[in-house]
């Protein structure tokens, strides 16, 4: 897997993640389960790569970044 997400970027995946995550026990009824949409942005922040990113060709990593 190609790394495209950069440092930046993948802390703020990793922060809107858990917030998102967080609704699930702040919301009630089946508006809790929205709260599931942050593992998205959360696992892909933590595996720093974005599958709509390499389809799309966009990289927010850098080339020492990508190495890696």
């Amino acid at each position: 897997m190609t790394r495209n997400v950069g440092t930046i970027d993948r802390m703020a995946r990793i922060v809107v993640g858990l917030a998102l995550l967080s609704l699930v026990y702040f919301l009630e009824g089946n508006m809790r389960w929205w709260g599931l949409v942050g593992l998205v942005p959360l696992v892909t922040g933590l595996v720093s790569s974005c599958p709509l990113y390499a389809v799309l060709g966009v990289s927010t990593c850098s080339a020492m970044e990508a190495r890696r």
